[in-house]
């Protein structure tokens, strides 16, 4: 079971890498619209099996659970601006920094004990984020200085989501916490799904697809991969997601890195590698 695992957590990262390509192939809708049918339709996919179980229920601290999937919402819009605006590349290596400021939110919100190697990594994280930038105009005129800011901003989000939503685990099980992590987008985005103008049927299609396959088909790969996994294990094989969207974007794209995102990205990778699996120890 244990190579099966393994084995699922590899596929949902090599699929995961797909997010970028799909999102840069529906340029008739708005963010806002993606971003309903991105978290919208694994709601109403999981809704008529919770509803039938008599699972749609919130136990704990339902402040916190509120608060975590707005904020999920918040950031899958940075998430997708990124993707919009700067390469592929860029967006997934700039988003997988968010290690790093869990070990920032765990340390100064939750005063989680920090070792001096954390602190040292995080330095380490900062610097490959200033050597990705050094080519890039410091403008938001420029839409690769938004998509790279839009990407950090997302990883922000993303670690606040997940240093609030991780302590509400234990009240859910893995369908119900797919369904609540998504909620919140699926109302604030509802608006923009009533403002498309003529959308392209090829592209709703897209969306669909997009939605079911990242939404659904990613997380439900990765959630059976961490039942049998370790934590350390499962996150550490994500990062193949970000090898993964760099080889597509290369061979659909003929996008190409720069010199200094090699570099800022690997400090970038190394770092935020070592972070997580530090991070997984000191937790567990």
């Amino acid at each position: 079971m244990t190579k099966k695992a393994i084995f699922a957590v590899i596929i949902a990262a090599c699929i995961a890498g797909f997010n970028g390509i799909l999102i840069k192939a529906m340029p008739s809708l708005t963010t806002g619209t993606i971003g309903w049918f991105r978290v919208g339709v694994p709601v109403l996919f999981l809704l008529p099996s919770l509803l039938y179980n008599r699972e749609i229920k919130i136990t704990g601290d339902y402040k916190m659970l509120i608060l975590a999937t707005v904020i999920n919402a918040v950031r899958l819009y940075f998430y997708l601006v990124a993707f919009i605006y700067t390469s592929i590349g860029n967006a997934v290596i700039l988003f997988y920094v968010y290690p790093l400021f869990v070990t920032l939110i765990e340390t100064l919100v939750y005063k989680s004990p920090i070792k001096r190697t954390q602190i040292y990594l995080m330095i380490l994280a900062f610097v490959g984020i200033g050597i990705t930038y050094l080519n890039k105009p410091f403008s938001f005129e420029s839409d690769d200085f938004i998509g790279m800011m839009a990407s950090i901003m997302s990883a922000i989000g993303y670690a606040f989501f997940v240093c609030i939503f991780k302590r509400q685990t234990s009240n859910y099980n893995k369908k119900q916490l797919l369904f609540f992590q998504n909620l919140g987008g699926a109302l604030l985005f509802l608006p923009f799904l009533f403002t498309m103008e003529a959308p392209v049927p090829a592209q709703l299609g897209i969306a669909v697809f997009y939605a079911l396959l990242i939404g659904i088909g990613v997380f439900s790969l990765f959630f059976f991969g961490l039942k049998h996994l370790n934590a350390t294990t499962a996150t550490s094989l994500m990062y193949l997601e970000v090898l993964s969207a760099v080889i597509v974007s290369f061979l659909v794209l003929d996008e190409k890195l720069t010199w200094n995102t090699y570099l800022g990205g690997s400090l970038i990778l190394i770092s935020s590698f070592f972070i997580s699996r530090l991070n997984r120890k000191v937790t567990t």
